[in-house]
Order: C-alpha cells, then structure tokens, then sequence
C-alpha cells in the first residue's frame, strides 16, 4: 500500500514507518518536526541521540536497500498544502500520529494548553476535511489513547470503544442503543483526543469516511527489529517529566540510581503496551480496514493492566532501586480499578508482550551507553494540574543525590 504516516518523525511515527516499509509498503512520512522543538524549548533531550530526519531517512535506505519520502508539513496551520499532497501522493492509508501526546506538557502552562488543543484539533479536523477534498477513498488510522475512558470502569471491563444501552420510551419500553463509550478525559492532552472521536463519528457518517481509531496504552520499550539496525535509526527514549512514559521513567531511573518516583499513594492502574506491539498494531489495523459505510472501527490497544506502585515494586526487587513516594502532580483520584477489553486484536492473532518479558535488558543497556545524556533535573514531574497540586520531587533526591556512575 502507499501510506502517509503523520507524524512519522515522532516516538511512534517513527518505529511504524520503518515496520511498514520493511512490510513492503511505500511510506511517506509527514512531519513538522514540533517534538524536536519542544525538546529546544524544553532545554531536555532525549536519552538516546536522534539524527537529523535526512540523516535517518538515508541510514534506512542504506540498511535495507527501502525508500522513504519525507514532506515538511504543518497539519494543523497547512490546509491547502495538505490537500495537494494527499492528491499527489494518492494513498491507501493515512496514519495519523501528528499531535502533541504529553499529557504533562498540555498542562504546563495556559499557553501549552491553547497550543495543544490548536494543534491537536486543527490537525485532526484538517486531515479529514483534506480526505474529504481530496475525493479519494483513503483508510485513516489514528493513535489515541486509553486516557479518553477515564481511569474508572464502573465495576465491568471497559468495551472496545461503545457502550450497548437501553432507553426507555414514554410506554416503559426499552429501546436498545449503542453510543460511545462517557468520555473522562484526565489532562488537555486527553480532551483533544475525545474531540477526535466526535469529529471520526461525524465524517464517518456524514461523508462515509473509513476510519480506525486505536485506543492505546501507555507504552514501554524503545527499540524495534527495525530501529536497532543502526544507530543513526534508534527510537526516542524520553526519561523526563514532561515526556517520559511512566514505566521508562521508572526503569532509568533504576538503572541510574535515582529514587523511583511513584506519585501519589501509587494505587494508580494503567494500562501498558510494548513499542514492539504498537508497531504490530498499526500494522494489522492498516491490514483489516473497514468497509466503507462501516462505523469507525474502535480497538483498545493495549497488553495489560498494572497498578503503579506494584510496577515499582517488581523494578525495585530486579535493580534494588530506592522507592519516593512524592506528591502527585496531577489531579486524579489517588487509586482505581482499571479492566479493559482487547478481543479484536487478539481475533487477528496479536500476542502481546508482557511487562515481566525482558522488562529490564533492553533499558540497561541503553543507560549504560547513553546515561551519560541524562540531566536528573528534568527527572521529577513538576506539570501541575491545578494550584492545589505539588511538583513530584523526591526530597531525597534534591539533598543528595548519589547516583550512580554509568559505566
């Protein structure tokens, strides 16, 4: 298939474009390259060196004899480019990663919060507004999240993205319905990904679009089979508290002797998904479209559930690191039952990876190369959700620091 990955220049965009050129299709990435610039902006870097897009692009090529076009695009500002191009480029498939993802860094500031809700909403609006323009019948997969559920479940498993109800009419008798799953967004982050569900609904009804939308967890993990090739194509490996998923938090954090910094009371649960399995997801959804006049397809793309302090627990006793219970920077409950239901990608044969696989062997030996990259001051989460809320710093941690030496 021919494929525009959205955001292809991302910590997910980039591992699935590799996996889906490697797979035979012909991938375009299609990148503004924001998060670049919000690592300048937030004076961090990942822990992993990250070469230039051309630099990537070319080291790719090299290694496996594959193609990958590249187009600087802004989705959010670029309409009129962004329908000349879908009609150039004419693809099967449009992967959509191109939003800002940090849940933290939509809540750092009111400016943070208006930047991720124009360029989250614009950009989602303006790629289906383009699909439509463009008269072409493209397939478009879209990144979500787990996060627009919420973190409660009501006593039952969540669906794969709807809800079966029944209403009652005026004689008493119920009529069954199928709606969206209440939408209970946690951050500005996660409220831009509800809307995203609204717009999918309507221009799958209005206009008989064909879209699949991937609810997923938080992932884990950096490399793939693809991005460990070269190191001019390894994967993004944020550790700070803007960007840092929370189990890669925790697992740096052991590896370089830092406290694990569990927020709250740590009765959090989460769901989790390997960068390995993200990748094979996107790819059996582009593989499984729907058909058109299908409702939008929902899956809930994760692994598993677990709650965060029994996750620091099982890092703990693998490394002996320290625990820091901190104050919790976002607002939220301080513990919850999560269950989740993932048939659909099970029904295609998805045999995910668990966090007790391997959980500590890929991580240590990045730290040990590149921890020497680490600034512990970007570690704590200080994003906070309202004023009531504090800066997740171990006090420990900020008297005396003694870290370990990479070697």
């Amino acid at each position: 298939m021919k494929v525009l990955v959205m955001g292809g220049d991302g910590f997910c965009g980039w591992p699935t474009a590799l996996n889906l050129s490697d797979k035979g299709h012909d991938v375009v990435i299609v990148d503004n390259l924001s998060r670049r610039k919000i690592d300048i902006e937030l004076d961090t870097h990942p822990l992993t060196p990250i070469a230039s897009i051309e630099e990537r692009i070319a080291a790719w090529n090299e290694v496996s004899g594959k193609t990958i076009q590249f187009e600087f695009l802004d989705l959010a500002k670029d309409f009129v480019e962004l329908v000349d191009l879908i009609q150039c480029h004419q693809p099967d498939t449009i992967v959509h990663f191109a939003e800002q993802r940090a849940a933290p860094y939509s809540m750092k500031s009111a400016k943070l919060k208006n930047y991720t809700v124009q360029n989250n909403l614009c950009g989602t609006h303006n790629l289906l507004n383009a699909i439509v323009e463009s008269g072409l019948d493209i397939h478009l997969v879209h990144l979500g999240t787990m996060g627009v559920y919420g973190y409660g479940t009501a006593g039952t498993s969540l669906p794969e993205g709807y809800l079966q109800i029944y209403v009652e009419d005026e004689e008493g008798n119920k009529i069954p319905q199928e709606i969206l799953y209440p939408a209970n967004p946690g951050s500005i982050y996660h409220m831009t990904k509800t809307q995203d569900a609204l717009f999918f609904q309507f221009y799958n009804k209005n206009d008989k679009l064909r879209i699949t939308d991937l609810h997923q967890g938080i992932v884990w993990g950096t490399q793939t089979e693809q991005t460990q090739l070269d190191e001019r194509l390894i994967n993004r490996f944020d550790y700070d508290g803007d960007y840092g998923t929370v189990l890669n938090r925790f697992l740096v954090q052991a590896e370089l002797g830092y406290p694990l910094t569990v927020h709250g009371t740590g009765g959090q649960t989460r769901a989790f998904i390997h960068i390995k399995d993200s990748v094979k997801c996107v790819e059996l959804a582009i593989t499984n479209p729907p058909k058109r006049g299908e409702k939008v397809k929902i899956f809930n793309q994760m692994a598993e559930t677990r709650c965060l302090k029994d996750l620091a627990d099982l890092i703990s006793k693998q490394s002996g690191a320290q625990l820091a219970f901190v104050p919790n920077p976002r607002n939220e409950a301080p513990d919850n039952a999560l269950m989740v239901k993932n048939d659909k990608f099970k029904a295609l044969g998805w045999e995910p990876i668990t966090l007790d696989e391997g959980l500590m062997a890929e991580v240590r030996d990045i730290t040990s190369k590149y921890g020497h990259r680490c600034n512990i001051e970007r570690i704590p989460c200080k994003s906070l959700w309202n004023k009531e809320c504090q800066e997740g710093v171990p006090q420990q941690a900020t008297t005396s620091p003694h870290l370990k030496a990479v070697k």
